[in-house]
């Protein structure tokens, strides 16, 4: 069964930067396009960061652009976000998805960036 897990939250203040993982496992994941979304409190979960299944072409969500960056080893069935230049507004859970029979997400690791 496909399962993902997020790693690398945290407390980092402004400016800071962290660098998040999401393993996966119980598919091919070299076939799948993978995600990452965010959901700050009291707000719908976003899109962050989007990547295709052989990393060639990546895509962001305008709050993020170069300071974001998505990545993926699928030697090691692993896709991460780098985050730099974080500010306050970056504080969320920070989720990993893929779309194989259905939308699968992991449970998500929190983000928080003081000011």
């Amino acid at each position: 069964q496909v399962h993902l897990v997020e790693l690398g939250g945290g407390l980092v203040q402004a400016g800071g930067s962290l660098r998040l993982s999401c393993v996966a496992s119980g598919f091919a994941f070299n076939y799948y396009t993978m995600k990452w979304y965010r959901q700050a409190s009291g707000k719908e979960r976003e899109v962050v960061a989007t990547i295709t299944s052989a990393g060639g072409s990546t895509n962001y969500a305008d709050s993020v652009k170069g300071r974001f960056t998505i990545s993926r080893d699928n030697g090691k069935n692993t896709v991460y976000l780098q985050m730099n230049s974080l500010i306050p507004d970056d504080t969320a859970v920070y989720y990993c998805n893929t779309r194989v029979d259905r939308d699968y997400w992991g449970k998500g690791t929190l983000v928080t960036v003081s000011s």
